[in-house]
């Protein structure tokens, strides 16, 4: 069952998310002004950063876990009359999931019953 990205590409992206909203905080230009002037704006500023991070970081952690895609063989049985195998269906959808520090998008992979018709989600994915 292979993962949907590697630790290469989820870091730089994890890493790139950080450095944009870092640039926002702390300019790396020294003739651009610091915003915010209170420990209060500072605190909102790290905040925005810890928004805009986290949700990427839990994104590239549900893409790289070994199950994050399941093979039609690996699907397992339906739910809800145990039958197996079951199709897995090609089109995958976008799950959008709330998290303390924002959104994350992870991508769901769906099966279909052949017996009962039941539409359902892999276990692993």
């Amino acid at each position: 069952m292979p993962a949907r990205t590697t630790r290469a590409e989820a870091r730089k992206r994890v890493i790139q998310a950080f450095m944009t909203s870092l640039e926002r905080i702390i300019p790396e230009d020294e003739s651009k002004p610091l915003k915010g002037s209170k420990f209060l704006d500072w605190e909102l500023q790290a905040q925005a950063l810890k928004q805009a991070v986290v949700p990427t970081l839990l994104e590239e952690r549900a893409a790289l876990e070994d199950n994050a895609r399941v093979e039609a063989k690996d699907a397992g049985p339906c739910p809800r009359c145990g039958y197996s195998p079951v199709y897995l269906e090609k089109e995958t959808t976008r799950t959008e999931l709330i998290s303390p520090d924002g959104s994350a998008e992870i991508e769901k992979q769906h099966c279909r019953c052949r017996q009962c018709g039941g539409s359902f989600s892999p276990s692993a994915s």
